[in-house]
């Protein structure tokens, strides 16, 4: 089938980008754009698109009231998220959106998830999808610690549950999940991570790293007055001189 798009996202660079993804597949038709909420919900209400891609940030109305609205409609068109916060891709995950997208995109990954918009077009499953999103969203538990991050991979996104990490690393504005044997690069800003991982067992020790106390073999003395952790796997990690007093303090 030859799948009507509507495309929503309040960025034009964005927007253009999407539009370039979508030249590449012959059997995508845009129909539309909307720069913000109310537009989206009248656009989708004129045009009657197949899907639409929503970007989940938006002003004024995000997509999450957009989703709700969208359920009033006679025609509900298959949702993909596309987002820059892979806590949003995390919920997309564990509520089986029909797919989503982080940002930065590429050919592939939009491609597989225009697919699966198809194919779930085809098996009349947007609006059951459409209400499982709304329905955790709206949650005021979303913003609450996440079982799961999600990190490209050659292959595709795999989720990795958080109980699998041992200690992260800031890389730039990235991260890096230590995973038993395995390195996974997340595209996570560290303080926002810190903030959705629960708290205990995860604990900032250092101003570039985060480690699960679960995973934690013993913090011994080290240079300068600061410890050093041992974790169960043999790797160390530094303590910062700050974060070391106030362990110690709490082991008195």
């Amino acid at each position: 089938m030859r799948l009507k798009l509507l495309i929503a996202d309040d960025e034009p660079l964005a927007r253009r980008r999407l539009r370039s993804l979508a030249a590449g597949l012959d059997w995508i038709e845009i129909v539309g754009e909307a720069a913000d909420g109310e537009t989206t919900l009248r656009e989708a209400a004129r045009l009657r698109p197949d899907a639409l891609i929503l970007d989940i940030r938006m002003p004024e109305m995000s997509g999450v009231d957009v989703i709700a609205r969208l359920q009033a409609h006679e025609h509900v068109p298959a949702v993909v998220f596309a987002t820059a916060y892979d806590e949003y891709a995390v919920r997309a995950f564990e509520f089986e959106a029909v797919d989503y997208l982080v940002k930065p995109l590429t050919q592939d990954r939009f491609a597989t998830a225009l697919e699966r918009a198809r194919r779930t077009i085809e098996s009349a499953e947007a609006r059951a999808a459409l209400a499982r999103a709304q329905h955790v969203l709206a949650d005021p538990g979303a913003d609450g610690p996440i079982g799961r991050v999600l990190v490209r991979t050659a292959s595709g996104i795999r989720p990795v549950r958080v109980e699998e990490i041992s200690h992260i690393e800031a890389q730039d504005d990235y991260v890096l999940l230590h995973a038993g044997d395995r390195r996974h690069l997340a595209s996570l800003r560290m303080r926002d991570l810190e903030l959705r991982l629960p708290n205990p067992p995860f604990v900032r020790v250092h101003r570039s790293y985060i480690v699960n106390l679960d995973r934690v073999l013993r913090m011994v003395g080290g240079t300068d007055g600061r410890l050093v952790v041992e974790l169960i796997g043999g790797e160390r990690v530094p303590v910062s001189r700050h974060r070391s007093r106030m362990i110690r303090q709490l082991a008195k």
